[in-house]
């Protein structure tokens, strides 16, 4: 019985330990249907896409201000976006209020608009 216990246990501890758990924006990784439906020309389909991306704004200790995907998709202007998501970068940060936490808004668009998303500040988004 004390065996089974502990066994039961580990397999918990494992399963908590590989999973969320329940937590899901444990890794801010959230995608969001937000993203405004644009017509896009035939065969854009298979063009190749990338992704880049802005700071979202957000500073630690609840510091700074959340800029909404919806809202900084509007910096785009004309390009089509396929998908955004707001995303960590996963690199350590410095843990003091009012420094950086790391959170990009990242979108999907095509590799032909990269240059002109380069020119409104977004950079190549290689996570």
């Amino acid at each position: 019985m004390k065996y089974l216990f502990v066994l039961l246990s580990f397999a918990f501890v494992t399963a908590c330990s590989t999973t969320n758990c329940g937590n899901q924006r444990r890794f801010n990784n959230t995608k969001t249907d937000e993203t405004p439906k644009m017509t896009l020309e035939k065969g854009a389909a298979n063009m190749k896409k990338v992704k880049v991306a802005k700071v979202d704004g957000t500073l630690q200790c609840s510091q700074g201000k959340l800029i909404a995907l919806a809202i900084m998709q509007k910096e785009l202007k004309e390009i089509a976006v396929f998908s955004s998501m707001n995303q960590n970068d996963g690199m350590m940060r410095i843990q003091v209020c009012g420094s950086a936490t790391g959170n990009h808004n990242v979108y999907e668009i095509l590799e032909s608009d990269l240059e002109k998303a380069q020119s409104y500040g977004f950079k190549l988004w290689n996570k």
